[in-house]
């Protein structure tokens, strides 16, 4: 029953720092990391045990999973060139760099371990960073942090463990190192793709068959990303790049038909899902955080005194970690800039250069994938302690601390004076998608040929689809070309909705009137109101 009451009062506690963070002036995650650190105050005694295997099955799956499903697929692919070099690249640049520096700086800290633990710094986490941003960040800069922390939690992740592997055993050889992260790249990206299609071809026959029951869909894609993982695992692929595979060859897979409320029902739930383990990540960081400082401090004499040097060194490492990014940053930017003006593209060329690279340099916020990563540092090696174990995750804990911290104060300075224009290009594009649309609803109706019925069947039938037709033509008024004619069309429509919504509350007020005086059933409540609910969600905001 402990179990069960902590994992209560964790969810509890997300659902509160959300309506925190709407009062205090800090980024959720900040909220969050404090509230867990408060909550393993000695005081309250809430202690949680951080497996970091379960850690890593159950929650990074299934965001990894929901982030490759959302994530831009073209905007992905024309970035890929920046987006590989950061995630790969930048990732061996920073275990070189930065591992040298850590064994200098703590010559306890052994060289193979020192990359282990620079490896481990490495990913990034782009969803902390767009709740710091609040979506201010220019486009193609966060789709550039959105494609990287999806592939550098892998390269991260697979260099650690070469790390790891060499310092346990003493023997490490780049060339094997090289073809084997290859090969695990290739083949978790291979497995996640096979499984997602083949669950989408088993969704397809299920809904050939009138199975088309949105609840069991959705289990089914709850389940995918683990499944994912798992059997990537098993084979020794990387399941982290096999998750992200499935999620994006899912979005791609998820245009069957009859399944609109399956959507529905599927968009629901992973935005909860999302919200909730998002949350009890930093919450969970927040309650180690006691626990981690006794530890590193736990074989010296006094704590306040070596605390403080821990605290300088993480503060040197993070600075170093800033510096390799920046550099690395500045030089892939100039070599984009000179391709896009070669190739006469100019999307990444909006802002000044040296703004912008400090925008991507602070924007490399660490996050759950690092914490988890060095929380699997073994107790023991050839017998002995695992050396500075402790030493490590405190190191690990303070960068992602730090990370956040200077993203909170950077970011909000460097945006200052930039106003987030309109995608006017994805503007026209959603114009031009509802025209069409609307075109080709209209002319489906017009060829719909109507079987024998008689006369007023007939008259009818007809009826409606001029009534039908008159909305869609309704439509295309609204994407005319004419600025005026936009204009009254768009007036005409936001007094359409504002009608129509008032009257669908009128509606939901009947509703609840009928049910309190009982002459109407909770069953049909429920039915009636869920009817009402999606006509309200057709609507969107009206303001």
């Amino acid at each position: 029953m402990q179990t069960a009451y902590t994992v209560l009062i964790l969810l509890m506690l997300v659902g509160v720092s959300r309506l925190i963070g709407r009062v205090v002036p800090l980024p959720l995650p900040l909220v969050q990391i404090a509230a867990g650190a408060l909550l393993a105050w000695p005081t309250l005694g809430l202690h949680v045990a951080l497996d970091p295997e379960l850690f890593l099955f159950l929650f990074l799956p299934p965001l990894l999973f929901s982030d490759g499903w959302r994530m831009p697929k073209r905007e992905f692919w024309r970035l890929r060139g920046p987006i590989l070099t950061l995630a790969v690249g930048l990732v061996l640049f920073t275990v070189v760099g930065a591992g040298y520096f850590i064994h200098w700086l703590l010559p306890s800290i052994p060289l193979p371990v020192a990359f282990a633990l620079a490896a481990v710094l490495s990913p990034t986490d782009a969803v902390a960073v767009s709740a710091i941003s609040q979506n201010r960040l220019p486009t193609p800069l966060m789709h550039m942090l959105q494609g990287e922390a999806l592939m550098n939690d892998a390269s991260g992740l697979v260099t650690f463990k070469f790390a790891l592997v060499a310092a346990v055993t003493g023997v490490f050889s780049l060339a094997t190192a090289s073809v084997t992260f290859v090969l695990v790249a290739v083949g978790g990206l291979a497995v996640g793709v096979a499984l997602s299609w083949l669950v989408g071809r088993l969704r397809a026959w299920m809904i050939a068959r009138g199975w088309d029951d949105p609840a069991t869909h959705v289990v089914f894609m709850l389940l995918l990303p683990f499944a994912a993982y798992v059997l990537a695992e098993r084979v020794e692929v990387s399941g982290i790049l096999s998750a992200v595979a499935a999620g994006m060859m899912q979005s791609w897979l998820d245009l069957l038909p009859r399944q609109t409320n399956t959507r529905l029902l599927n968009r629901s739930v992973w935005s909860l899902l999302e919200f909730a383990f998002n949350g009890l990540i930093f919450l969970l960081l927040g309650l180690q955080l006691p626990d981690i400082i006794k530890a590193v401090a736990s074989h010296e004499t006094s704590l306040w005194p070596t605390l403080l040097y821990r605290c300088f060194d993480v503060v040197a490492i993070f600075l170093v970690l800033l510096a390799l990014r920046y550099v690395w940053v500045q030089s892939i930017w100039r070599a984009s800039i000179l391709l896009r003006r070669l190739r006469g593209k100019g999307e990444m060329t909006q802002l000044p250069t040296a703004r912008s690279c400090w925008l991507l340099t602070v924007g490399g916020v660490r996050g759950a994938v690092t914490l988890a990563g060095v929380m699997s540092v073994p107790l023991l090696m050839g017998g002995v302690a695992f050396p500075e174990r402790d030493l490590l995750i405190f190191i690990a804990a303070g960068v992602i601390l730090l990370s956040l911290i200077a993203a909170c104060i950077a970011l909000p300075l460097l945006l200052r004076g930039i106003d987030k224009s309109p995608d006017d290009k994805r503007r026209n594009e959603v114009r031009e998608a509802w025209r069409k649309t609307a075109e080709a609803a209209i002319h489906a109706l017009e060829a719909e040929e109507a079987g024998p019925q008689d006369a007023a069947q007939a008259a009818l039938a007809a009826e409606l689809k001029a009534r039908i037709m008159s909305e869609y033509r309704h439509q295309l008024d609204i994407f005319n070309d004419s600025a005026e004619a936009q204009a009254l069309a768009l007036q005409m429509d936001l007094l359409e909705r504002r009608l129509r919504l008032k009257a669908l509350r009128a509606q939901r007020l009947e509703l609840y009137s009928l049910s309190r005086h009982h002459q109407i059933g909770d069953d049909v409540l429920r039915e009636v109101l869920g009817e009402l609910d999606l006509s309200e969600a057709k609507l969107g905001q009206v303001k």
